[in-house]
């Protein structure tokens, strides 16, 4: 079907005058006789009953007209969403994340999104660091949210590195070693509660240990989360190695305790990560501003 022709169409019904929707138009009233008479030929049905002033729909032309005026409605109502979408103001995030940004920083982030663009679907994964570059390269994700180690960085991936905190050992304020400087040896020795296998922290431990020429420590326990990890080491069981930001709370509150390891010191960094040779969604680059704008207070 001609569109443009089912428009002409269309406005002269609605006002009732070939001159007004000529005139609506901005094209010449000959013009728009002329592509109706030739609509009517195509469609092979009469349009308008003839009438010497003014307009008279046929029957035809009535139902017509109501399926051209829902038709351009939809129309409408599509320019208006590409518009929103192309100025960021509706759309979908998907969002993965690891552990600690996830528990720490996302939910303040989309908080403060949300707010400003409240039409905005947001979808928040939680998964390992593994999982979630996986993610992100398979299209699941438009963007994945890390917390570990720069040197974890994948080909392909853009990173925006936001700020950076330290690794902390922590154990619960019982322990033998709480408040204490100890080798990495003695630390070593101690019965470990992290998380899974595919975890940037547990594999950064495992990484120190084979620099330093030692065995890694015994994983007692394993949690697929960081809040379940850290309340067993409150508890009195083990020992931890996890960013300041998820502990720092609590070592204030003396619910636990830090351990100074001799010659450690570590920083995790935490990333916005995006694919390469891609260009960013306006949803997600207002997003990744909030982001940039409120750092956590360190």
């Amino acid at each position: 079907m001609n569109i443009h022709a089912l428009r002409l169409f269309y406005y002269v019904a609605e006002t009732g005058s070939v001159t007004k929707a000529a005139a609506r138009l901005n094209i010449s009233q000959p013009a728009v006789t002329s592509q109706i008479k030739k609509f009517e030929k195509d469609l092979g049905l009469p349009l308008f009953n003839p009438s010497g002033r003014g307009v008279s729909l046929t029957p035809f032309g009535i139902e017509l007209a109501k399926q051209a005026g829902n038709f351009f409605t939809y129309e409408e109502q599509i320019d208006e969403f590409v518009e929103d979408y192309r100025h960021g103001r509706k759309g979908k995030l998907r969002i993965a994340a690891t552990y600690l940004p996830a528990n720490f920083l996302v939910p303040g982030w989309a908080a403060r999104f949300k707010a400003g663009y409240p039409e905005i679907e947001m979808e928040i994964t939680t998964t390992n660091s593994q999982q979630a570059f996986e993610q992100l390269k398979r299209h699941e994700a438009d963007v994945a949210f890390y917390g570990g180690g720069a040197q974890d960085r994948p080909e392909d991936i853009d990173w925006l590195e936001l700020f950076e905190d330290e690794l902390w050992f922590v154990v619960s304020p019982s322990h033998p070693y709480a408040g204490r400087t100890v080798s990495l040896q003695e630390m070593m020795l101690e019965p470990f509660i992290m998380r899974e296998e595919g975890s940037s922290t547990r594999a950064r431990l495992v990484s120190l240990c084979v620099t330093y020429g030692l065995k890694p420590p015994q994983v007692t326990l394993q949690f697929s989360g960081l809040g379940e990890a850290i309340r067993s080491v409150m508890a009195g069981y083990g020992a931890n190695f996890i960013s300041s930001l998820a502990v720092r709370e609590y070592v204030e509150q003396k619910r636990l305790s830090r351990v100074q390891v001799e010659g450690i010191q570590l920083s995790n960094h935490i990333a916005i990560c995006t694919r390469s040779h891609e260009s960013v969604p306006p949803a997600l680059q207002q997003f990744i501003d909030i982001c940039r704008s409120f750092p956590p207070e360190l």
